[in-house]
């Protein structure tokens, strides 16, 4: 008998159509996906454990995506080749019981959680999928070939489940980025489908890293958001002044023309900011957006226990390199830090100038 069909015999949630049930060998998930799969409806979410909401968001965006008689397998993997030396790969959370439960109540068919003799039989593999110099950026720099491991497991985990849709989420954005890229380069048959960042009621991003954290070092570790929406606030700011001046009489004329033209207007903001208005008057303001997010961290950096800031970028979600302060498109601005002796990151998408005003739904799927 099944998890679920336990599950409904004990008076729980009634059972699915197809079963849903903890799968372990390849052979095994061969099987679940030959039989239960469905062209066009079957979908896959993964991960390496320890779930929690915003794993379960991912699942039921799977779920909704591929209708109730679509297939949604959810992969838990702990995939030592993505940890280096002196990371957390012993210390990394398994609470593979508590995962089933979260999966199923979401919405997952099947559960595979393989071991890792299961994934590399005959050891960690000598061909893997190489990330290339945006593999080599930020989260690269800080964890080398960290995204040559990630890429390297999720290649292998879309052979194995043969989907039409995989989700993955806006937090973790540089992966995202290089995910689309591997599956456009190397014609994967299936559609990547981003899901925004879900955050906990304090702005905290969800992880499985979160736990790790005692009190202070929580109350430290939202600095991380707070600049994040810092950031977002100054870009709205900037571009509602942009829009603004653009709108006057002159508007083609030179920005400090523009600038006088809002004062005029008793805009006391841009008064006393001609500066801030200079750059309003075209698609720019890289900088301005970078100092208010970095403002937030410094003081951080203060607090105790401190923040210990590894990086602060503005980047093209194309390639995440730095954008130029003349930027007019998406960006992503990411962040990553250490508070104690856990490592977090976060980001937050941006439009600059006539691709929109302030954040942007660049995670939604496409």
């Amino acid at each position: 008998m099944t998890l679920s069909a336990r599950k409904s015999a004990e008076g729980g949630r009634p059972v699915r159509h197809q079963p849903a049930e903890l799968l372990r060998a390849v052979e095994d998930l061969a099987d679940a996906v030959a039989h239960w799969s469905a062209p066009g409806r079957t979908a896959v979410v993964m991960t390496m454990g320890a779930l929690h909401e915003g794993h379960a968001t991912l699942i039921r965006a799977a779920r909704e995506r591929v209708g109730a008689e679509g297939f949604v397998v959810v992969t838990v993997f702990v995939n030592p080749l993505q940890f280096g030396a002196g990371e957390d790969l012993d210390r990394y959370p398994r609470t593979l019981d508590a995962d089933l439960e979260l999966a199923l109540d979401a919405g997952a068919s099947v559960v595979f959680a393989p071991s890792a003799d299961e994934v590399y039989p005959g050891g960690e593999p000598q061909v893997r999928i190489t990330a290339g110099p945006m593999g080599e950026r930020l989260e690269g720099a800080s964890r080398p070939g960290h995204f040559d491991g990630m890429l390297t497991v999720v290649a292998k985990l879309l052979h194995l489940t043969g989907p039409d849709l995989a989700f993955f989420g806006q937090k973790d954005a540089q992966q995202l980025a290089l995910i689309r890229r591997m599956v456009q380069d190397l014609n994967f048959p299936v559609e990547i489908v981003g899901v925004d960042t879900v955050r906990e009621a304090d702005g905290l991003a969800l992880s499985s890293r979160n736990r790790y954290l005692s009190a202070e070092e929580r109350r430290t570790a939202l600095a991380l958001s707070r600049a994040l929406f810092a950031a977002g606030d100054r870009l709205a700011a900037q571009e509602a002044l942009r829009a603004r001046a653009a709108s006057l009489p002159g508007a083609q004329g030179r920005a400090e023309n523009r600038a006088e033209g809002l004062s005029r207007l008793g805009e006391a903001r841009a008064a006393a900011d001609a500066h801030a208005v200079a750059q309003a008057a075209e698609p720019g303001g890289a900088e301005a957006v970078r100092a208010a997010a970095r403002a937030v961290l410094d003081d951080a950096a203060k607090a105790e226990p401190p923040l210990t800031l590894d990086y602060l970028a503005l980047v093209d979600p194309a390639d995440f390199t730095e954008v130029a302060d003349d930027h007019d498109g998406d960006a992503i601005l990411a962040v990553a830090a250490r508070v104690g002796a856990t490592r977090l990151i976060d980001n937050i998408p941006l439009a600059f100038g006539t691709a929109g005003s302030g954040t942007t739904p660049f995670g939604a799927a496409k």
